[in-house]
């Protein structure tokens, strides 16, 4: 008794079905990526409804400097900063940009917690479509917190008579806020998957905090700086978030070719101090990416 074999009954995969089997899978990738990323931030800021002192304290502080420091030197010659400014409306640029550069730097606290905490390592282990997102959640978060500190020292600034800058100008201050604050971000994440502890991580934020803030132009303009000071403070990138939104409060009319800042190496305008963001946020996000990739493994 001989037997046959019918190939017609034998089952054959197309490649058009392994091609479309895959763009799904894809997309739902992206999807979860979303998803996990949306319940990360959701996670932070149900802990920032929890403790709403963060906010406040993050909101007062800065005020209290606008306000003091604006009253210390309510006296000082008018034209003393330069282009008839007062030094409430010198000040405004410096807070907001400080501001800022805090809360982002302080972004890698909630991380360190959750690892010492062992909430992280549930993370890790869950079958997440991308690690990630622990970070992704953290810059949202961070840059959420930001853009509203940012807007209540513009509308307290605005009130005490500092005015306020255009919607194109308020747009290029949001943009501003949100190169530094992502670079900064980035530094703090990796700051934290680098120290040990959070003791470490708190006394490096110490070390760095006043330093950056008393070398860049936030305080006091470049030419009240002796000379190795001027050469720091154009060597730090706080100094190119003040100086154009600065600019941005004095120059109604203005545009990337306008001169924001007389550098002790040459003019430097606002379409340069952009890229010098760029350039240092991506700088800061490369730079934590083989980290990363070993912690989040």
């Amino acid at each position: 008794m001989s037997g046959t074999i019918n190939t017609s009954n034998s089952v054959n995969v197309r490649s058009s079905d392994i091609y479309r089997s895959r763009e799904p899978l894809e997309s739902n990738q992206l999807a979860d990526f979303i998803q996990e990323t949306l319940a990360l931030t959701k996670r932070l800021f149900i802990q920032l409804q929890r403790r709403p002192s963060t906010l406040i304290a993050g909101i007062v502080q800065p005020l209290m400097w606008l306000v003091l420091f604006g009253a210390l030197f309510q006296n000082a010659p008018q034209g003393m900063m330069g282009n008839d400014l007062s030094y409430g409306q010198f000040l405004g640029a410096g807070v907001i940009v400080f501001t800022a550069f805090a809360g982002a730097l302080n972004a890698g606290l909630p991380v360190m917690f959750d690892r010492e905490f062992g909430f992280l390592n549930r993370l890790l282990v869950a079958p997440l479509a991308s690690r990630y997102s622990i970070v992704a959640a953290s810059a949202i978060y961070i840059v959420a917190l930001s853009l509203i500190q940012t807007a209540a020292i513009i509308g307290v600034s605005a009130i005490m008579g500092a005015g306020l800058p255009s919607l194109t100008g308020l747009a290029a201050i949001t943009l501003i806020i949100l190169l530094l604050v992502l670079g900064v971000t980035a530094m703090s994440l990796g700051f934290t998957f680098a120290l040990p502890g959070h003791i470490e991580l708190i006394a490096v934020i110490f070390v760095i905090n006043l330093p950056l803030l008393f070398a860049s132009t936030a305080l006091a303009p470049l030419t009240f700086m002796p000379q190795w000071l001027q050469i720091v403070a154009c060597l730090n990138p706080l100094t190119y978030a003040i100086e154009p939104i600065r600019y941005l409060y004095t120059h109604p009319q203005w545009n990337l070719t306008s001169v924001v800042l007389q550098a002790p190496w040459g003019s430097i305008s606002f379409g340069s101090s952009l890229l010098i963001l760029v350039s240092f946020m991506l700088l800061t996000l490369t730079a934590i990416q083989p980290l990363l990739k070993r912690r989040l493994a």
